[in-house]
């Protein structure tokens, strides 16, 4: 494949952007970008095109934790996709707010995730994050177990070691199903956890009985 087939990328774009906030396997996003072909494209010959997007900051992966000493057994090490803004993945998409409230997604959106809307949600929520753990020089990352059973969307992590842990949830409410993974990660690495939160669309700021922090995503700065 060449870098000069501008469909041929848009399509590869496309692939990624119905895969935001999921980690779905290369295989899934390359079928995605090649419906309608009979012969798939090997790795090494679409590679030009993921290094491409990926250099211009089109893809911005983000890369699974892995905390050293590994006190967590059997952690998936795949990125989660995302692209450098959640407004390109809806003009890609083909979405409009009307569609994306009602619900409406196009066939190509990564099938048996969590609706759209959500995880373009938390798309957003790392966009937010990354920008802010630049100035502290920290790094954002994902946790995922390979059973799927247990998951923390964001995992910050300071210079220092610490980390805070972060789930994105498009709803003003929080309830306790919302935050037992947050409840399992403190309880796993103890004092090595500095905060635990979550990221709402609600329209204030506070903290739980159980200690989570509650933030509205337009609360989310410096």
């Amino acid at each position: 494949m060449s870098l000069r087939n501008p469909e041929g990328l848009r399509r590869w774009m496309t692939a990624y952007a119905a895969a935001t906030a999921t980690t779905a396997s290369y295989e899934r996003i390359r079928d995605a970008a090649t419906g309608g072909h009979g012969d798939k494209p090997s790795r090494s010959a679409t590679a030009p095109y993921i290094d491409a997007l990926e250099r211009m900051h089109v893809l911005e992966p983000l890369t699974a934790w892995a905390p050293t000493p590994n006190r967590l057994a059997k952690l998936a090490t795949g990125p989660k996709h995302h692209l450098v803004d959640p407004a390109l993945a809806v003009a890609l998409l083909g979405l409009d707010a009307d569609g994306l409230q009602q619900g409406k997604e196009p066939a190509s959106t990564a099938s048996g995730q969590r609706p759209l809307l959500g995880r373009l949600f938390e798309s957003l929520v790392a966009l937010s994050l990354r920008v802010l753990a630049q100035r502290s020089r920290a790094t954002v990352h994902h946790l995922r177990r390979r059973s799927g059973d247990r998951e923390i969307d964001f995992i910050v992590r300071a210079r220092d070691g610490r980390v805070v842990a972060i789930e994105a949830k498009l709803s003003a409410t929080v309830s306790d199903d919302d935050v037992r993974h947050l409840h399992w990660f403190r309880r796993t690495l103890g004092p090595g956890v500095a905060e635990a939160a979550v990221v709402t669309t609600g329209p204030i700021a506070y903290r739980r009985r159980d200690g989570i922090a509650v933030i509205p995503a337009a609360l989310l700065g410096p």
